[in-house]
């Protein structure tokens, strides 16, 4: 399982360093892909073939499945893991999540996020904030 947070800089390459640990459950090849609320999302192969195929579940027939598939995996790019560690994010990926210099890379359970650090300070400030709420909340819909 892929916990934690760990902020890295990216170079002017855009070559990121991914943790030791993550290195370690995550292989050396990856997808990157468009993520929600701002950042991408980094799976394994094998994550990212569950994910595939829960969309592909989906009718195509419903727009908004369509349009969801569309922003996944049209945006999405095989990367490998270097000798060194790292990946090279994609300049269309790091121009949509607005990635500069000092990026938060957070394993969340089956993949991780990569934040611009200052964007995912600012969310996470508002997410700590709500915590109590959105636990009673979970809890209401039998999710705690």
């Amino acid at each position: 399982m892929l916990i934690g947070e760990y902020i890295h800089t990216m170079d002017e390459k855009n070559r990121l360093s991914l943790p030791a640990k993550f290195r370690k459950e995550m292989g050396k090849n990856l997808v990157v892909t468009p993520g929600l609320d701002n950042c991408l999302f980094v799976f394994t192969q094998k994550e990212w073939q569950v994910m595939a195929d829960r969309l592909a579940e989906n009718s195509m027939l419903q727009a908004d499945n369509r349009s969801f598939n569309r922003y996944m995996f049209g945006g999405a790019q095989e990367v490998d893991v270097d000798s060194s560690g790292r990946i090279l994010v994609p300049d269309f990926l790091k121009t949509r999540a607005g990635l500069n210099s000092k990026i938060a890379l957070v394993g969340v359970q089956n993949r991780i996020e990569l934040w611009d650090e200052e964007t995912w300070n600012g969310y996470k400030k508002v997410v700590e904030g709500q915590a109590d709420q959105l636990a009673e909340k979970l809890g209401h819909a039998g999710m705690l």
